[in-house]
Order: structure tokens, then sequence, then C-alpha cells
């Protein structure tokens, strides 16, 4: 049998998690953030991954996408069979994560349309821009605007749209209702339903936990760097004694 025959038989017979997160320790210098952190993930689900300010959720996203910062120390986390826990972010980046962080970073001086080139110079393609403008048409009618001078609902489907035209497999959404009018709540929500009919893999950092959770499939809810639950989204929004404990403010 060819080595590549060997390959597409043991991806047609893996039954491991889509993304598996075992046990991972990770620091900020000596501050001692991410203490333990195990979940799966199936393919095509929508995991909430809650919990209270200083809980350990960005950190954790931010493990995930194998940034410099905090340092991974310990554990191990698979991706569709990958040793993500072995690779740089950029090798991440190629692999299908893509990482929409809480502060946008939409780039100065480029327009809508250059951000988005500029996130197709990389191999590995997902949406062309003309399907991005069909669904997002505000980017569409401003695609020559400055992505900087856009409303901060505007720059959110931006930062969603940039890791839509890479070939994205898993998602990582950081407080993408962060600062929005409830209007643009909406329009978001919108556009996140979108990405479920889909099938997009998706973990959603946010404190608007009641819209993550009817969102999702799953919920995990960190307190203090650590898992405190695990398990459907259905029962976090229907255990409000669950809810005062961890995430209410």
């Amino acid at each position: 049998m060819s080595a590549v025959m060997q390959q597409q038989q043991g991806a047609a017979t893996r039954t491991d998690p889509f993304l598996q997160v075992k046990d991972i320790h990770a620091y900020y210098g000596e501050s001692y953030v991410v203490q333990g952190v195990s979940f799966d993930i199936a393919e095509g689900e929508i995991l909430a991954l809650l919990g209270r300010n200083g809980a350990g959720k960005t950190s954790t996203f931010r493990t995930l996408a194998r940034l410099d910062n905090p340092t991974l120390t310990d554990g191990e986390i698979w991706f569709n069979g990958l040793p993500l826990h072995k690779m740089s972010s950029w090798q991440a980046a190629r692999a299908g994560i893509q990482l929409v962080p809480e502060d946008r970073r939409i780039i100065p001086g480029l327009t809508v349309e250059e951000n988005l080139q500029l996130a197709l110079v990389a191999p590995g393609h997902g949406w062309p821009i003309e399907r991005v403008y069909e669904s997002f048409p505000r980017l569409g009618e401003r695609r020559k605007q400055e992505g900087v001078t856009l409303s901060g609902g505007e720059q959110q489907m931006l930062a969603i749209a940039r890791a839509l035209v890479r070939d994205v497999k898993l998602l990582l959404l950081d407080e993408p209702y962060e600062g929005l009018a409830p209007v643009i709540v909406q329009e978001i929500e919108r556009i996140l339903h979108g990405i479920r009919e889909l099938g997009i893999t998706t973990i959603i950092v946010e404190q608007n936990a009641i819209a993550a959770l009817r969102l999702s499939d799953r919920a995990v809810i960190l307190d203090t760097g650590e898992v405190a639950f695990e398990g459907s989204a259905k029962e976090v929004l229907e255990n409000a004694d669950l809810r005062q404990q961890y995430l209410a403010v």
C-alpha cells in the first residue's frame, strides 16, 4: 500500500476529536495562567469558552493559536491529527487555525479590500473576496475605505472576513460582541449563524455568555485557569445557579 493510500485510510478511520486539548499549562513569565486545561471539540461543532474576567479564556486562546505569549510548558494540543503543541504560530495558521483577536488588528493605512488581499498573500485560500462582499454587504460598500476608519461593528466584520478568506479549519473568536451596539450584535450573530451553517469548527470566547451559549453546541467554563465545567450549552442556559457561580460579574 502506498504512503498516500495509508494516509487516506488513516484519515477515514480516525475517531479522535477534531481538536483535543490535553492538560495544557502556560505562563506569562512567572504568572501561571493556564492550569491544566483539557477539552475536546468535534469537527463542525461550536464551543463557548466562558468565565469571568481573568479566568484564562484569552490566554487559552493564545495558547491554541501558538502565539509566543503565554508560553506552553506542558500538555498536548492535537488538531486534525496534527501535533499543534509542536508548532509555531505561522505553522498553526497554515494548518487552518484562524484567530480573530479582541482588538481586531485591522492594519492602518490599508483599505478594507487591501486588508483582505493581504490575508491572501500566503498559501491556503478560503472565500474569494467577492463572496465576502456578498455575505458582508457593508464591507462591499466600504471596500475602498481605510479599514481603521470603519465603525467598531464593521471592523469586527472585517476581522472575521479576513479569517474566512484563509483556508480556515478552526475559527477562534475572541469577544466578537465586545463594545458593539445591540443592533450590530444582531448583525454579527447573523454572520456567526451563517458560519455555523457552513460547518466551520468554532470556539467563541465571550463575556455575553447567553448570546454565545445560544449559538453553541457545548460549553467549557474556566475559573482561575482551570476547567470548572464542561458540558452542553443547553445545560448552562438552563442552570442559573451554575451561571451565577462562574459567570456572574
